[in-house]
């Protein structure tokens, strides 16, 4: 590899899910429906890193406006 190229950090499928706090089935929904990339090893994905990383700075938060106290709660998605 050459000087100042970078490698590709992979992550498991269940290494996304507990980072994002979700069920590694919802990862692989998204990984399915395209919306998180992966590379299939054999029978297992890999997610990259990076990949992650771009899918939570797109992800929105949808604020609830009826909620009584004023207070904004988000919601990934």
């Amino acid at each position: 590899m050459a000087d100042g190229a970078s490698r590709t950090t992979f992550m498991t499928v269940a290494e996304v899910a507990e980072m994002l706090r979700v069920s590694r089935m919802t990862v692989y929904r998204w990984v399915h429906a395209g919306d998180l990339p992966a590379v299939r090893f054999g029978r297992s994905f890999r997610v990259p890193a990076s990949a992650v990383e771009q899918f939570m700075e797109q992800a929105t938060f949808d604020s609830i406006a009826d909620e009584d106290d004023g207070s904004a709660a988000g919601k990934v998605g």
